[in-house]
């Protein structure tokens, strides 16, 4: 892959030139060229740039929203164009800004604080841009042509069905948010991968930047917490599009399953936003202080806490819809519970500030007015626990307060904050001080005197997501004055932005660090270069610059590891995760228009099944898994080089002949997220079983019975076992260096995925009429996922035979064939699994539980 004959250390190149030699290998190409960018710097302002422009939308249908209110019988909106604009604000600010910028402030710094050049798959970094833009845009558009969703942005059935929005409305949000998600899933196994991965030598687990920490818990939560969204999703589309009647009551389903399914994501999706801007606070706040942390460990602790019982609290978004009072009590103590861990976090900043000397910087502002925001939303938080109270203000204007406290409080003000903190590192100039503190102040007071108000008008009874509301009933007063601190809020925003323009052209210029920070990025020179670092750093604790204050020009002049340009690769270099061990060099891939390309063919998918034009579906489905398989090929990759230099005398092998190679890590992270979709699956199923009306029918399922699917049953059983025995052999063999017992494991893994996929269709023909009850659109669910994972086993293990004809396999090489073990053993376990469960629903004679009519 690199040749030995690579220069010893002591023909390294001089300072200057190793500088203009990165540069020319890292750098984005400029004009057209640069929508091949892959570059982590690059990417991550593209999300963050993006991520404000949505916000600017958002913000805009705020007002709309206000002008609306601001008066009683208002006729400034129609219920139709409000329903719009209301749904699409929500929608916008949550996936389109929140998330989205979370990912831009990750992806740009987490190699630059982690101490590596890039992140661990910069090409999927790219693709996942580019779909959020994609999706997002379809979104818009829709709001500008007037066809946007119109059903909330939780979308709830049965309004969002297709007898009540017969339209597209529904379908752009189903699709377009799907399209977006992608963006999600994918930044969230590239920044998992990145933070266990590519870390500096010597940074083990426990001397991560705290800011690390709450990402990675961040991104896991995003593995877990997206797949049921998606699922509902594609379920309801189904729903719409085919008339699968998983949520339509009348044929065995229930409107219920999709709150179910779409607060599994929503409340979790509360701290996926609040984490990241509390990992802000973290690394900010002890600078200001000037004083290190209180309670590393404790706060690791806590956020790990509050990633894990996030995922326990998504009932109490659902205490008025009749669930049993035994579960109602269990979701209110767990709510309750939840404010523990991050009253911990509480705790640690305040006495990181009580100890230390603290300095009012305009980001320091901002991590105060967090304070007071966050903790009045965390207590009304507290309060919406108790099921008496959440009876009596569920759907009100308080819970619209409520929710606006906390992730305004919780995301805003501290990213407010990390934008005047970290926009040095980009442009190299301080912010306008004056300007920024008029800004603060008009955010601060607009806020407060908009939604303040609003947990009165939520206590007088006001419902949210009404359009217009009566004279004389009590609420005029409190909405005229939310109305005019909407307007000053915008106002403080636009000055915001100004100062933020501003300040690229008139902010004073500095040389190195002008915080007087201790973490790795201000190591390097601003504004940041596109390889990050000229040489990588080596760590001993968790403040990098306080340990070494001459660790810039150290690494600047090339001391640290990989102080060459080997080659014309862009190297970094991956560790062990727990010891931060160095492990092997990885290879990453230069600028490329592939990631552009393979999202427009995922965009193809999704507009063809928007416009119901059906069969081109496939075929940007298929041009998309063949753009995929391009990103692959690397002709460096065809000949054993072993242990190459990695700098200061340390010799590594590359990443394509380690035994833990990051894209090995990237799979086994990606059928985490998988197997959270299926498992949402099986509980829909469950669900509908125990609980929907009508279900199942007796008749149907003698009707079932008597198709006879149990001998294409036992037939996939087998070939799924064939298919995971098979992928296990080529990987013995190749390690053992035979190429024909490596050849001969791939093709039974191939004939075992066909056989599988050729006899789960057979059965998809058998299932009962999946239009007329849930119980049949649930097994033609089931079947279709065990379906689709075997076509991909089948690409697989065709994939594998094409590597090892073309000379990209060898005993030291064999990463493409462990990926495609682990894809082969997932798919024989939950095929297994799909499959027996779609005979328990079709054909097993289950009988009536109960649970309806």
């Amino acid at each position: 892959m690199i040749a030995r004959e690579d220069p010893p250390e002591r023909n390294r190149p001089s300072p200057i030139r190793l500088h203009k030699e990165l540069e020319r290998i890292w750098a984005t190409p400029k004009g057209w060229g640069a929508l091949s960018a892959v570059n982590h710097t690059v990417i991550g302002k593209r999300f963050i740039v993006t991520a404000f422009v949505f916000f600017a939308i958002g913000g805009l249908l705020s007002m709309l929203i206000r002008a609306q209110l601001a008066t009683p019988r208002s006729a400034f909106l129609g219920p139709e164009v409000y329903n719009q604009v209301f749904t699409m604000h929500g929608t916008v600010m949550m996936f389109l800004f929140a998330i989205p910028m979370f990912e831009g402030l990750a992806i740009y710094l987490l190699p630059k604080i982690l101490g590596a050049r890039d992140m661990a798959f910069p090409r999927l970094g790219a693709y996942g841009y580019w779909c959020y833009v994609f999706g997002g845009s379809i979104l818009i558009v829709a709001l500008l042509a007037g066809v946007a969703p119109d059903s909330g942005w939780f979308l709830y059935t049965p309004l969002s069905s297709k007898p009540y929005t017969p339209g597209i409305n529904a379908d752009v949000w189903l699709l377009g948010i799907t399209f977006v998600e992608i963006s999600a899933v994918s930044a969230a196994v590239e920044i998992t991968v990145t933070i266990l991965k590519l870390r500096a030598p010597g940074m083990s687990l426990d001397r991560m930047p705290i800011y690390a920490w709450y990402l990675l818990v961040t991104a896991g939560m995003m593995l877990v917490g997206f797949p049921p969204l998606i699922l509902g999703s594609l379920l309801l589309e189904a729903e719409r599009a085919i008339g699968l009647p998983f949520f339509d009551p009348t044929r065995g389903g229930d409107p219920l399953l999709w709150q179910h399914l779409f607060w599994l994501f929503g409340h979790p999706e509360v701290y996926i936003i609040f984490l990241p801007a509390a990992g802000a606070i973290s690394t900010m706040l002890p600078v200001f202080a000037r004083r290190e942390l209180l309670g590393y460990a404790w706060i690791v602790v806590a956020v790990v806490a509050v990633g894990f019982l996030s995922f326990g609290l998504w009932v109490h978004h659902m205490f008025t819809v009749g669930i049993p009072h035994l579960a109602q009590a269990f979701f209110s103590a767990a709510s309750t519970l939840v404010a523990v861990p991050t009253a911990v976090q509480i705790f640690a900043w305040t006495g990181t500030l009580a100890s230390g000397r603290p300095r009012l910087t305009l980001p320091m502002l901002y991590i105060l007015g967090f304070f007071f925001v966050f903790t009045c939303g965390g207590l009304t938080g507290v309060m919406l626990a108790v099921v008496p109270f959440d009876w009596q203000v569920h759907d009100t204007q308080f819970v619209v307060a409520h929710l606006h406290y906390v992730l305004v409080g919780g995301f805003i003000f501290p990213m407010l904050g990390a934008a005047y903190y970290w926009l040095p590192h980009v442009t190299g100039r301080m912010p306008v001080q004056r300007l920024g503190v008029a800004a603060f102040w008009l955010i601060f007071l607009g806020f407060n005197a908009t939604f303040f108000l609003m947990h009165l008008t939520g206590l007088r009874g006001m419902p949210r997501r009404v359009h217009s509301y009566e004279a004389g009933i009590g609420w005029e007063g409190l909405n005229l004055i939310s109305s005019v601190g909407g307007f000053i809020l915008t106002m403080g925003f636009a000055l915001f932005l100004l100062d933020m323009v501003l300040q690229f052209r008139f902010g004073r210029r500095f040389r190195r660090n002008p915080w007087e920070a201790e973490t790795l990025e201000w190591a390097m020179p601003t504004p940041a270069t596109s390889y990050a670092f000229a040489s990588l750093p080596e760590v001993s604790g968790r403040a990098p610059l306080r340990d070494d204050p001459d660790l810039g020009r150290r690494l600047a002049a090339g001391e640290g590891y990989l102080p060459f340009a080997r080659q014309g690769h862009q190297e970094t270099l991956a560790v062990e995760i727990a010891t931060g061990k160095p492990e092997q060099i990885v290879v990453l891939p230069r600028p490329s228009f592939l990631p552009l390309w393979s999202a427009l063919a995922t965009g193809v998918v999704f507009v063809a099944l928007l416009l119901g034009i059906y069969w081109l579906a496939p075929l940007g489905l298929l041009a998309t898994v063949i753009l995929l398989l391009c990103w692959t090929p690397d002709p460096a990759a065809r000949r054993d080089s072993g242990p190459i230099p990695a700098g200061r005398g340390l010799m590594l092998p590359p990443h394509a002949e380690s035994g833990s190679a990051p894209s090995l890590w990237a799979m086994r992270f990606t059928l985490v997220a998988d197997a959270t979709l299926f498992a949402s699956l099986l509980f829909g199923a469950a669900f509908l079983y125990v609980v929907a009306p009508n279900w199942p029918p007796p008749a149907m399922l003698s009707v079932g019975r008597a198709t006879g699917g149990w001998l294409p049953a036992g037939l996939v059983l087998l070939a799924l076992a064939l298919a995971a025995v098979g992928g296990r052999w080529a990987v013995a063999a190749n390690t053992r260096g035979r190429t024909a017992g490596r050849a001969a494991g791939l093709l039974l893994a191939l004939l075992g995925h066909g056989m599988a996929l050729a006899a789960l269709l057979r059965l998809l023909r058998l299932v009962p009429d999946p239009t007329a009850h849930a119980v049949g659109a649930l097994g033609a669910a089931l079947l279709a996922y065990a379906a689709l994972h075997a076509a991909l086993g089948l690409l697989f293990a065709g994939f594998g035979l094409y590597r090892g004809y073309a000379g990209y396999l060898s005993p030291r090489r064999g990463l493409d064939l462990r990926i495609g073990r682990l894809w082969h053993d997932y798919t024989a376990m939950t095929g297994a699994m799909a499959l027996l469960a779609a005979m328990a629903l079709c054909w097993g004679g289950l009988p009536d539980a109960g649970g309806g009519a």
